[in-house]
Parts: C-alpha cells; structure tokens; sequence
C-alpha cells in the first residue's frame, strides 16, 4: 500500500512538473512577443477563471458570467488601447449586470464577483507588459519580475514544505499549507526577482527587493483566499484541465494578488502609463 502511494506520488509529480514547463514556456514565448498575441492570452485565462469562479460559487449559468467577463474585459482592453473611458465604463457596466443575471438570485453577488476577480488578473498584467507592443525592455522585465516571485513562491513554498513540514500556516483554510513552506517559497520567491533584474541588467536596489518581498506575501494570501473560496462551496479544484494542477483558477489565484500588488507599485511611482518603468527602474 505504502509502496503503491509512493509511485502514486511520484507519477503526480511528474505530471505536475510536465505540464508546468509547457505552461512556463508558453508564458514566456507570449510574454516576449508581447503585443495581440499576449493581451489576447490573458484576455482568453481571465475568462476562463470567470468561468471556473462561476462553476465553484455554484451559479446557474456560468457560461453567461463568463460571457459578461468577455464583454467587460474587452472593454476594459478596448481602454486601454484608445485611452477612452466613457464607452468602456458603460460597456463594462453592461458585462457586470449580464454576469450577475446568469449567476441567478441565490448566488448574484458570489457570482457577479468572478467579474472583478477576473480584471484584477487582466488589467494588471496588461499594464505591466505594456501596450502596444510592450513597454520595451522595461515592459518584458517587469512581467518577468512578477512571473518569479509568483512561480518561485510556488515552487519553494511546496517543496520546503515537504521536506521540513512543521507547524501549520492556517489550518482552517489550508491544512496542507506549513510555516516552513511559506518561508521557503517567500525566499525562493525574492531571490528570484532579484535575479531576474539581475540578469537584465537592471540596478536592484532596495526597492526591488521590498516589492519583490511583498509580491512573495500576495502569493501566499491569493492562494489562502482561493483555498478559503473552494471550502466554502465545498470544493476541491476550480478545474481539471491542466494536468497535475486542476484548472486555472488553481493556477493563477497567487498571481492574481501579485500582479495586481505589482502594478499598483508601478502606479504609484511612475502613473499608470509608464507602469513597468515604475516597478522595474
């Protein structure tokens, strides 16, 4: 029995690894293209964990939440690209009420949420890399920036977890989530970030590593927020369509926090159009 949960483990973590390269690649390929190809991408994701939220939140309809998601998000990117607010606001309005009709009077509010959930994926991450084709060199970091801190947050956090376990983070809403866990992915997390300026050729000064540090932070709570939502409904995984990782929502609920926090950084320094240089200069 033992013998066979242990193959059982292994086989998983093949899987798991396989089907992260694929998507890691993937990333990269689109991020460095940057321009359609990358604001259609995460156009394409944010819906789907539109629809994912929907399907946990137990709405009635959540192809047509999905749907409003597109409607908003498009108008949202059609916003970004002109620099016009007026029709956009309307339009997402309009996406926001089509969204909260199909997720039913029982769940309206749960399910009229995946909408903003889903542009605090989509908007950050637009920014970061910069419209049209990209903040140039500034643009392609910044969105390397983020995706270290949350891929490597990730990626310590499991398996510093699993070699020294320890005392549990929040049991409640994680039970698998340890101390040493988050502070392995929380190190993994920064030093990655760093690397990635590092490597650029970019000045990593103070400021880099406390986003980076707090970046590490967003991972750790988006994923406990996801954890709480799944138990809530009573769920186990968003999805099931990558394998070793269930879906999408399962994917991206740490990169959410981080690329909204990221973004915000970015803001704050240098304004909204110039938000990769605000994160990474």
């Amino acid at each position: 029995m033992a013998e066979g949960q242990g193959l059982r483990t292994k086989s998983e973590l093949t899987q798991r690894v396989a089907s992260g390269l694929v998507m890691v690649s993937g990333a990269l390929l689109v991020a460095w293209i940057g321009g359609w190809p990358f604001l259609l991408l995460w156009l394409a994701l944010s819906v789907a964990v539109s629809f994912e939220w929907a399907k946990v939140v137990g709405v009635d309809n959540p192809g047509l939440v999905a749907g409003g998601t597109a409607i908003a998000l498009g108008a949202c990117a059609y916003g970004l690209i002109s620099g016009t607010l007026m029709l956009p606001s309307l339009v997402l309005i309009a996406g926001l009420g089509l969204a909260a009709h199909g997720a039913g009077a029982a769940w309206r509010l749960w399910g009229a949420m995946a909408v903003p959930y889903a542009l605090a994926i989509f908007v950050p991450t637009i920014l970061l890399r910069g419209w049209p084709g990209g903040s140039g060199t500034d643009g392609f970091v910044a969105i390397l920036f983020v995706y270290a801190a949350v891929w490597m947050t990730d990626i310590g956090a499991y398996f510093s977890g699993r070699r020294f376990g320890g005392p549990k983070f929040a049991p409640r809403i994680s039970p698998k989530k340890t101390w040493s866990g988050v502070a392995g992915g929380m190190v993994c997390g920064t030093l990655a970030a760093a690397l990635v300026l590092v490597f650029a050729g970019y000045s990593v000064r103070f400021w880099h590593i406390a986003v980076a540090v707090a970046l590490a932070i967003a991972v750790v709570f988006g994923d406990l927020f996801e954890s709480y939502l799944k138990r809530r409904f009573g769920v186990k995984d968003a999805g099931s369509l990558i394998p070793g990782h269930g879906g999408f929502m399962d994917r991206l609920d740490g990169y959410v926090a981080a690329a909204l926090l990221a973004a915000l950084a970015g803001i704050a320094v240098a304004g909204w159009q110039n938000v990769a240089a605000g994160l990474v200069r």
